[in-house]
């Protein structure tokens, strides 16, 4: 016999977080900078329990360069937000301006 399952229960466990429109308006800016200066061509939205992550890349063929996190509310002592590179942390916070500001200073050429 199967299990019944009520599909608001369904959505309401589907749902992770997610970039508000303030927070995807911020990474886009940041993002079509880049796309300007011809360092990133392509993007992608990953959703996962508990995490939603927006991955650039140099070429849609390549790993991600950078990954930038938003974490389930209060799930992480270092803040709901982290931009990675790879394995690496490369910044986290509790804003997402926070982390695009660090990664700005990552961007930023040597001796600028």
């Amino acid at each position: 016999m199967g299990t019944l399952v009520r599909f608001d229960d369904l959505k309401r466990n589907a749902h992770g977080p997610f970039f508000d429109r303030r927070e995807l308006r911020a990474i886009l800016e940041l993002y079509g900078e880049r796309v300007s200066r011809g360092e990133w061509r392509d993007y992608a939205i990953d959703r996962q329990p508990g995490r939603v992550g927006f991955a650039v890349f140099r070429s849609s063929f390549d790993w991600p360069l950078y990954v930038i996190a938003k974490f389930r509310a209060g799930s992480s002592k270092q803040g709901d937000y982290a931009v990675f590179a790879g394995p690496r942390r490369v910044a986290c916070g509790r804003t997402i301006e926070d982390v695009l500001e660090r990664l700005r200073a990552e961007l930023a050429p040597a001796g600028a």
